[in-house]
């Protein structure tokens, strides 16, 4: 490990936004279920950005919205010490981040305790559909905590996960809220959206058009998992 990242992960070490759980397979973790009172000391909604690699759309978002909590979810410490060392200088109070594997994310928040998500630029897994983020597999993970009514964003740069998205959500009877394969030729885009990840402006740059999708699932309802889905264009 190079100096740099021992150097992050010291400096994590004492960063009060940031979450670093001994154990990922905890059952009693102690801000289950009381993120918003204990950690955040308010009574706000919560929205996780799962994935969130160096935490720019949680900080952005914090900042857009500060009446709601944000936390930023990703197993890789390194980046996650660039979003929470922003929040710290920018004195940001409604930003935290958790690091930890996103397929253990059922042990850190309780029922109902999240009223949204972002997934900002997932491996889009393309041999393992069952590893891709908005999965019936993780599908069903979040449903164990969210709101009935949450919301679940999601921005990718790959067509076959945008795509296998909308067929999973369709074969399961859930309607989009909203969708495009071209978000900046749609007339989606909005200050939100416009947020730019640095894998976003890395796209960009090589003329990969963005996608967009948003929905919600039903809490009560199990996802029930497509055949393999391959894309033809």
């Amino acid at each position: 490990m190079s100096k740099n990242k021992l150097e992050k992960f010291a400096q994590m070490a004492t960063f009060a936004n940031v979450v670093q759980p001994a154990e990922l397979m905890v059952k009693d973790f102690v801000y289950k279920g009381k993120w918003s009172g204990d950690f955040f000391h308010n009574t706000n909604d919560i929205t996780l950005e799962l994935g969130c690699g160096k935490g720019e759309y949680t900080v952005a978002l914090s900042q857009a919205c500060p009446s709601r909590n944000f936390i930023g979810v990703d197993i890789k410490g390194a980046r996650i010490w660039n979003g929470a060392k922003k929040a710290l200088d920018a004195g940001i109070k409604n930003a935290g981040f958790l690091r930890t594997r996103i397929d253990m994310i059922d042990n850190f928040f309780g029922e109902g305790e999240v009223s949204e998500i972002w997934i900002t630029f997932p491996d889009p897994q393309p041999k393992k559909q069952n590893k891709r983020l908005t999965s019936a597999h993780f599908l069903n993970l979040y449903r164990k905590f969210l709101k009935q009514g949450a919301v679940i964003n999601l921005k990718t740069d790959s067509r076959l996960l945008h795509f296998y998205t909308l067929e999973l959500l369709k074969a399961n009877g859930i309607e989009p809220l909203a969708h495009t394969d071209d978000l900046y030729g749609s007339p989606l885009l909005d200050e939100t959206l416009s947020i730019k990840t640095y894998y976003e402006n890395t796209f960009l740059l090589q003329g990969k058009k963005i996608t967009y999708l948003k929905f919600i699932v039903d809490i009560g309802k199990e996802i029930v998992e497509i055949p393999k889905f391959e894309l033809i264009e």
